[in-house]
């Protein structure tokens, strides 16, 4: 790919084809009345369900639970859908309105579903074994017996069904105003003797920028900005963890944790062995870091030194360029995979262009009975960007997997969720890097490699370490922001240990971070470096088995919505995850190019 000083705008992404007009589309009204009609209409026949499931009865329960099925999936391309307008426009009041109307459409559909899951409980384990392996309903059996079993361990169905009430305008509003909070965040940014205006979202590109006054302002002033917010994101994150913990309490749950593993449907036994071989290794990122140090001509690594460019750093990737790299390569591992990705690019699925007004992140989306996926990002042409590019499209990949299986079954766990989007990512690196001539280039390649391990196993950590530490004081009574500056402070000493230096330290970290206040996903984190290094077990296996594993690896994804996470692994790769084998290999691979970079940076 050819180097430029400056590249054509990214494409904008394709809404009209789901539903034109946007939030003033007639069509999406249509939808949005229709699911609620299937919600009255779900409640209804719940009212009229036969309580006994038996030979006489068992087709009336199944056509109740796929009409709830096609309301939970339209459902969920309501809350997509107007997500996808907020994220292009956050001053689109009228999709962040709708955002909310479908919140409450979900919580319609979690209290019907609670009384069903209450009314299965009367069921014995026989008849439910003869309901869940029908002709019907055998192809969701998996999500089906998750959720009667889940329901053993809650509060009485008339307490469940009020907490999810409640939820709507409390629980989850809370997360509404934090992204509407961090989505209005400006800064007056100067560069080049010009003042700019940026949203945080812009702002972060310039964290990986090769001129350290200019990372180093865009650090102070996106902790400038949050000292704005600081004492509505600490009321933020007390109140919707205050209501976590009280539904818990009421359920029975000790542990925190309890949620997000069955989320994950991954046992302590698994995170704990990961968690332990990554506190234990992490010193081996020591010399890179040193070698880091030297190449930036600095003594002291600061928090906005973690995404300095190391070698050739300057290079842009026009995004048509980066799309046919992209491309080519997952194409030279998956036909399929290559033809979806192009399809994907082609048929505009990406919102990619990079302009004010956007929020910040990037994100890959399903949209319901469509089928699709649409892809959220800022593309500015850095490879960080390129790599992106390639993760989301590896996530929007899974999701095609899927596409033909019932709409319970396509819903796998965040600990799988990031397999394919990372798997993607390694490979496109891996093959820039084996393009590669420059010395100068390879160290750029090598350094993302390692930044990649470098958040995985300190800064993800810190957010496991900061979560776990947060709720047992929030049991106790509210946090103090200061408290709150001094836990995250603590949490980024344990994680990072020698490799980050005291003085740049960032306290405001639980602030800024979009990841602690998702309602939806407790401990939204530690799923991440899950899968970091699980994608780094598969990503072995198809480079030591070549094309040949394509079928395999497309086949173990197809997987994902219908087993445990320690199931796929046992049955795709033949590993327990409850050892720590699988963890030492993993890490020791994803170090594997330390040596190689320390090397090359004192040659260059």
């Amino acid at each position: 790919m050819a180097a430029a000083k400056k590249i054509p705008p990214a494409p904008t992404w394709d809404l009209d084809s789901i539903f034109p007009g946007g939030a003033e589309s007639a069509e999406f009204k249509a939808h949005r009345d229709k699911v609620k009609n299937w919600l009255k209409e779900a409640d209804e026949d719940l009212k009229n369900l036969p309580r006994k499931l038996d030979d006489s009865s068992i087709n009336v329960w199944s056509g109740f639970v796929l009409k709830l099925q096609d309301a939970i999936e339209g459902t969920t391309l309501i809350i997509s859908f107007a997500s996808m307008l907020v994220s292009q426009d956050v001053k689109d009041t009228k999709a962040a309105a709708i955002e909310s109307e479908g919140l409450q459409c979900l919580s319609e559909w979690q209290q019907i579903k609670t009384k069903f899951d209450a009314l299965s409980l009367e069921q014995s384990d026989e008849v439910w074994e003869k309901f869940v392996t029908s002709d019907n309903i055998r192809g969701i059996r998996f999500f089906l017996d998750e959720d009667r079993n889940l329901m053993k361990k809650k509060m009485p169905m008339e307490q469940e069904s009020l907490a999810l009430e409640l939820a709507v305008n409390g629980y989850h509003a809370w997360n509404q105003l934090y992204e509407k909070m961090s989505g209005d965040l400006r800064v007056q940014f100067e560069e080049d003797g010009k003042t700019e205006e940026m949203s945080l979202g812009q702002l972060a590109t310039k964290m990986g920028s090769s001129d350290r006054a200019a990372r180093k302002q865009a650090f102070e002033k996106m902790v400038e900005a949050w000292k704005t917010r600081e004492d509505l994101a600490a009321m933020t994150l007390n109140a919707q963890a205050g209501f976590r913990l009280s539904v818990y309490k009421g359920r029975g749950w000790d542990s925190p944790l309890f949620e997000p593993l069955q989320q994950a449907r991954l046992s302590q036994a698994t995170l704990d062995a990961m968690w332990s071989v990554i506190a234990r290794e992490t010193k081996q990122l020591v010399p890179y870091v040193e070698a880091k140090k030297k190449l930036l001509g600095i003594d002291k690594f600061c928090w906005y030194d973690e995404f300095a460019p190391c070698g050739k750093a300057d290079r842009l990737y026009p995004y048509d360029e980066a799309a046919d790299f992209i491309v080519k390569h997952v194409g030279g591992f998956s036909k399929e995979m290559g033809d979806f990705s192009r399809m994907a690019i082609d048929k505009r699925w990406i919102e990619a262009e990079d302009r004010a007004g956007k929020r910040g992140g990037g994100y890959c989306s399903g949209t319901g009975h469509f089928r699709q996926s649409r892809i959220f990002m800022t593309y500015a042409g850095s490879f960080e960007n390129l790599l992106t590019l390639a993760h989301e499209l590896g996530h929007a990949y899974h999701s095609f997997v899927l596409k033909n299986r019932p709409f319970f079954a396509t819903e796998y766990p965040m600990t799988l969720a990031e397999t394919a989007s990372i798997f993607n990512e390694t490979l496109v690196n891996d093959a820039a890097m084996a393009e590669c001539t420059d010395p100068q280039e390879k160290l750029m390649l090598l350094d993302q490699k390692l930044q990649q391990a470098y958040v995985m196993f300190c800064d993800i950590h810190t957010r496991y370490i900061f979560d776990s530490n947060f709720y047992p004081e929030r049991k106790k009574g509210v946090v103090s922001k200061e408290r709150l500056n001094e836990m995250m402070i603590e949490a980024q000493k344990k994680a990072y240990g020698p490799l980050l230096d005291e003085s740049g330290y960032h306290p405001l970290f639980w602030a800024s971070k979009l990841h602690f206040f998702i309602t939806d996903s407790p401990f939204y984190n530690y799923p991440y470096t899950f899968g970091f290094l699980f994608a780094g077990g598969v990503y072995d296996r198809a480079t030591k088995e070549g094309p040949a594993f394509a079928e395999k690896y497309r086949a173990m994804l197809a997987d994902t919505g219908s087993m445990t996470t320690e199931e796929v692994a046992l049955k795709h790769l033949g590993v327990d995850l409850t050892k720590e084998d699988f963890w030492v290999d993993a890490v020791n691979r994803a170090m594997i190019d330390v040596k190689d970079f320390v090397k090359l940076a004192e040659s260059v």
